[in-house]
């Protein structure tokens, strides 16, 4: 989320939700409570259903937009906000695709794979077609345009986090189904990450944020996305068994290190001239994916910093915000890999935080005005603006259904599952 507009059309939209947001009261933050107290005179849905309500969803969503060769690729929000009598936001983008193959690896049923290589085939597909040609994949693409078997970009931004978001996707295939091509396609995305925003000119060293819509090269470091390259590249280095890909990964890791703050917070990442820290807003992906992305213990105090700071309560729901910046909402795919991150993590109290983060989910699955029973909504409520300039609704999310899975099953996704 950190400097990478994975969803360009919000700034737009924060014109409409302006009435949205006016008398919305913030809620009080601080400490992730006991499940029944979160949850106080409601009853979430048992957890092995839950599960299977949330895989029906990715099901629909990803069958929805299919061509004749096999090729799906799901729209990432509906419902609410998106989905008006006069507006229908369908574009998919290619984070929450990412999400969505790894959560049906994480199962690993046959329709799962099946159904992720749908997606898979598709991402290859826009790669190979790209009008540059050089490796890359695109913010987002139309699945109106997947479905007449052509490519339709919506997002011609390409953002470093979504990058290297795809490149594991591809890696988790190619892990699950043995097929060389998703191989190849992850590495030539990695190879475009490693060409074009590779920085070891301005310290701390890292990766930028990519390019522009207009194919500008972005100045500044992302936490974030340097979480997401350590992933990547540490997964391409395990799969390929090259040493470059786990140095490039160290490279990346240093670069997050070196954001943490003494109080045990990290910062978003650096200004434009790629060196000075950007410190405010503090968003949550910058706590819980620098712990998920290196695997370093030093973060468990990020995760701490979290809780004290930056846990919404918005009605029966109890969760992060996105960032400090407004912790009056509940964000619901932060809620999930907050949750994750405290179960892999595994100290005192852990497991129980983790558990009523999940519930909430669960809960919110059950009862959101604009769910289906099946999908998670992306926040509590509509409005939630993430500091950056990016508002978030209460629609539907493959990309928070998603997380959610993976939280249940305690799959890493910057991480090859263990054979």
């Amino acid at each position: 989320m950190s400097g990478s507009p994975r969803a360009p059309w919000v700034v737009a939209a924060a014109l409409i939700a302006a009435a949205m947001l006016a008398g919305a009261a913030p809620a009080a933050s601080g400490v992730v409570e006991p499940v029944e107290e979160a949850v106080t005179n409601t009853s979430a849905p048992d957890a092995a259903q839950s599960v299977e309500l949330a895989y029906e969803f990715l099901d629909a969503r990803t069958d929805e937009f299919c061509d004749g060769e096999g090729r799906c690729l799901p729209r990432s929000y509906e419902g609410g906000f998106f989905t008006t009598p006069s507006w229908d936001f369908t574009p998919s983008f290619v984070y929450d695709d990412a999400l969505v193959i790894i959560a049906y690896t994480a199962r690993g049923l046959p329709d799962d794979l099946r159904r992720a290589q749908t997606i898979g085939d598709t991402l290859l597909f826009v790669q190979a077609a790209d009008p540059i040609g050089d490796g890359r994949t695109r913010t987002s693409y139309e699945p109106h345009g997947i479905r007449q078997g052509r490519m339709e970009i919506t997002g011609p931004g390409t953002f470093t986090g979504n990058q290297a978001w795809v490149g594991m996707a591809l890696t988790r295939l190619f892990h699950a189904t043995g097929e060389t091509k998703y191989l190849v396609g992850a590495l030539r995305i990695g190879q475009w990450i490693q060409t074009n925003t590779a920085d070891m000119t301005r310290a701390p060293y890292g990766y930028t944020g990519g390019q522009t819509d207009n194919g500008s090269s972005l100045t500044w470091k992302s936490t974030e996305h340097n979480s997401d390259v350590a992933g990547f590249f540490t997964q391409l280095g395990q799969l390929t068994g090259d040493a470059v890909w786990t140095e490039r990964a160290a490279i990346a890791a240093d670069f997050v290190a070196a954001m943490q703050s003494a109080d045990g917070h990290v910062d978003t990442g650096t200004l434009l001239d790629g060196s000075t820290v950007n410190t405010r807003p503090i968003p949550l992906d910058a706590q819980t994916w620098s712990y998920l992305g290196t695997v370093d213990a030093r973060y468990g105090s990020a995760l701490n910093w979290t809780i004290d700071n930056m846990i919404a309560t918005d009605g029966p729901y109890q969760g992060p915000s996105i960032s400090d910046a407004d912790v009056s909402k509940v964000w619901f795919e932060g809620s999930a890999n907050l949750a994750l991150a405290l179960q892999l993590r595994g100290e005192a109290g852990d497991a129980g935080r983790a558990e009523s983060l999940l519930s909430s989910i669960r809960l919110v699955q059950q009862d959101a005005p604009n769910g289906d029973g099946k999908g998670i909504v992306a926040t509590s409520t509509d409005g939630l603006d993430s500091g950056f300039g990016d508002l978030y609704y209460a629609s539907l999310h493959t990309g928070a259904t998603a997380w959610y899975l993976l939280a249940a099953a305690g799959d890493n996704p910057f991480r090859l599952p263990v054979d």
